[in-house]
């Protein structure tokens, strides 16, 4: 593990921790070189999973690609980066027993959770993910989700 101040390879653990209801390792770290101490964490990978896309292709599951689209829809919202963290661990915990899955059922699910975590968030996702044409569609199926997703 590479120190994130002074780039160098040699670290220690310090101490480790089970977290996330025994789903992660937080490691706590120390650079031997410059003394910085940081926290890592070691959980899970969805190893294999591949999305299939609208156009009918395949690509390997990106954790970080998730995470930019729920942080982009929590943005400047009372929304933790745990509260982040949480809703990727959920969803992926959901996903962790398939080889493959649509980006629409990753659309939907992730829907349903930032309807959980903030309204603002799942409709800014909603409006981006369901590609409305004018504020007239945007109106009727903001209604149709809100009604669906109770």
């Amino acid at each position: 593990m590479y120190c994130p101040k002074c780039k160098a390879e040699d670290t220690r653990v310090i101490d480790s921790r089970i977290a996330e209801e025994g789903r992660t390792i937080r490691r706590r770290r120390e650079c031997e070189k410059c003394g910085t101490r940081f926290t890592t964490f070691e959980r899970i990978e969805l190893v294999g999973l591949m999305v299939r896309k609208t156009n009918d292709t395949t690509e390997p599951y990106s954790r970080k690609k998730l995470e930019r689209g729920i942080s982009l829809s929590c943005g400047k919202r009372p929304v933790t980066r745990e509260q982040i963290d949480e809703t990727i661990r959920l969803l992926e915990e959901k996903w962790s027993m398939r080889k493959e899955i649509s980006s629409k059922e990753i659309g939907e699910n992730l829907m349903q959770e930032l309807k959980k975590l903030d309204h603002v968030a799942f409709i800014r996702f909603a409006s981006i993910y369901r590609n409305f044409k004018d504020v007239e569609e945007f109106k009727k199926e903001l209604s149709t989700l809100f009604n669906k997703n109770k």
